[in-house]
């Protein structure tokens, strides 16, 4: 994403919270995408997509991909000055930045496309003060897009369980524990190790359950069994444990117990008590 992007995306966010309407679940709306009209898949290019970690998690299992693989194939990864965490976007394809899974006949992965295209053409904000108040939605409406002269009418609260909204809702709700936690926003900058914890306990799940399972983690605290077997086989619980790591680890919340039965390495070498 280059600076010019960056800087429409900014100004894209400050206008959501001053400027749109703020929307209800009540609130109705008319729209209607279907193949029939002209611009049917015209919204799936030259557009930028960010993807929650649920994303990542549903889009990687659908392919039967690992998490390392899709985020090198189908992602980058845009680093900008006072970034406070990592952020992904979709990788567009050609020169016409067409997304990768769109097809003649739709999207290609509809079941499990991302939460911003679930849920278009409604947006949600999440601000985080109380300046900007609480959560809302609002309608995103472009120029060329034909659906929203569809005389169907529906609720926002019908579209969103249309759209099955709810969960990816849900799984979101994990990522903001972390980065509205008052703990986190006290962090200035993380540092390259802690980014790289982050990074690996919301986007790169499979890499997370390796470390979880071949490193001294399961030494160093004390899980239930039946949470480690869920760990081991589930993605969404994976996904859930990674947010209260990072609340435990980041953000200074002890939530998880550490196994007093656990000699770091070091210690057992020397016989002192050194930090692993």
């Amino acid at each position: 994403m280059d600076n010019d992007a960056r800087t429409n995306l900014q100004r894209l966010k400050e206008t959501i919270i001053k400027d749109h309407e703020r929307l209800g679940p009540d609130d109705r709306l008319g729209f209607r995408c279907h193949k029939d009209i002209p611009c049917f898949n015209q919204c799936c290019r030259d557009v930028n997509i960010f993807l929650t970690p649920y994303d990542v998690l549903r889009l990687k299992n659908a392919l039967g991909m690992r998490s390392d693989d899709f985020i090198e194939r189908h992602t980058i990864l845009p680093i900008e000055k006072g970034q406070k965490y990592p952020v992904v976007v979709l990788k567009m394809e050609g020169d016409a930045k067409t997304c990768p899974f769109v097809t003649a006949q739709g999207c290609g992965v509809y079941k499990d496309r991302p939460w911003a295209c679930r849920i278009y053409p409604i947006g949600e904000a999440h601000p985080n003060n109380e300046q900007t108040g609480r959560s809302f939605y609002f309608k995103l409406e472009e120029g060329d897009c034909l659906g929203h002269r569809d005389p169907k009418e529906q609720t926002i609260r019908e579209w969103l369980h249309d759209q099955e909204v709810t969960r990816y809702d849900d799984m979101g709700a994990l990522f903001r524990a972390v980065i509205f936690h008052p703990g986190f926003e006290r962090i200035k900058e993380l540092e390259p190790r802690q980014m790289q914890q982050f990074f690996l306990a919301t986007y790169d799940l499979d890499r997370f359950r390796e470390f979880i399972f071949e490193s001294s983690f399961l030494q160093r605290f004390a899980l239930d069994p039946a949470q480690v077997e869920q760990l081991r086989r589930d993605d969404e619980a994976l996904l859930s444990f990674g947010s209260t790591w990072l609340r435990h680890a980041l953000c200074g919340e002890p939530l998880l117990e550490p196994d007093p039965n656990y000699v770091p390495k070091s210690r057992k070498k020397t016989g002192k008590d050194v930090q692993p």
